[in-house]
């Protein structure tokens, strides 16, 4: 014995957890110098098919990095893991390091969406479109979809303005932007009860619910995942007997 640490990331405090890292960004760089070789012979894939798919997965939780590493993980580490972890699974050939990347994600339950998609209808005009309906809260929505349009929105009569916090339009919107539809399709929608953020929900829930309809049944199931067909059930909790609130209790004085 000399004397030396045993690992050349020792003075880290958490060799293994940054063994890791180094691995990750070595491989980020091995896979842009191979893309810029591809590049260079002119043999470069611009489509997707080089990219690891994601889908139906998830990075593990720090819990079980920490079984991994077997070192304690702060959650400042657990950040930085994602990060680099995300960008190289961003790289155009990712797909080669898919043995190293899946080590650290989980396989999400994949769970059919178990309700009947109804086949779209048509109008007089030829157009395909599909009905929608969903509540949040106390408020209930009712949406129908046009298949081809140019983005026109129409809520209870107006535009999207219609609701004025910004928060709640882009929570009406974020479906077709899911679906790269932005401006692809019209809509027109009823609500009521609720308010304003109860609505906007419903109306989120019944757009959703009107696009399943009219895209294939691999992207229904990516919205799944995404919690767009979920129905929020979340409600105000009610006041509890001898507190000032649901949770705020009265102000106690020991005399």
């Amino acid at each position: 014995m000399d004397g030396r640490p045993f690992h050349y990331l020792f003075y880290t405090m958490k060799p293994n957890f940054y063994q890791i890292m180094h691995e990750a960004a070595v491989k980020s760089d091995s896979l842009k110098q191979y893309e810029d070789t591809m590049i260079g012979q002119g043999h470069h894939d611009h489509s997707q098919q080089t990219k690891i798919p994601l889908d139906g997965s998830e990075w593990i939780d720090r819990y079980r990095l920490e079984q991994i590493v077997i070192e304690k993980i702060t959650e400042k580490n657990y950040n930085q893991f994602v990060t680099l972890m995300s960008r190289l699974c961003g790289e155009a050939y990712s797909l080669r390091e898919q043995e190293f990347i899946m080590r650290f994600r989980r396989k999400l339950d994949i769970q059919s969406y178990t309700e009947d998609i109804k086949p779209p209808m048509v109008d007089e005009s030829g157009r395909r479109y599909m009905d929608g309906e969903g509540q949040r809260k106390t408020a209930t929505a009712s949406v129908r979809v046009w298949e081809t349009g140019t983005g026109l929105v129409t809520i209870n009569g107006t535009d999207l303005l219609y609701f004025r916090n910004i928060y709640e339009r882009e929570a009406i919107m974020f479906p077709l932007q899911f679906l790269n539809k932005l401006g692809r399709v019209d809509i027109e929608a009823t609500t009521e009860g609720g308010g304003p953020s109860a609505q906007a929900g419903a109306v989120r829930l019944a757009l959703s619910r009107a696009l399943c309809s009219l895209v294939d049944k691999e992207t229904v199931e990516r919205m799944r995942l995404a919690g767009l067909l979920t129905w929020d059930v979340r409600k105000k909790e009610r006041k509890k007997p001898g507190q000032k609130r649901a949770r705020k209790k009265f102000t106690w004085k020991k005399r």
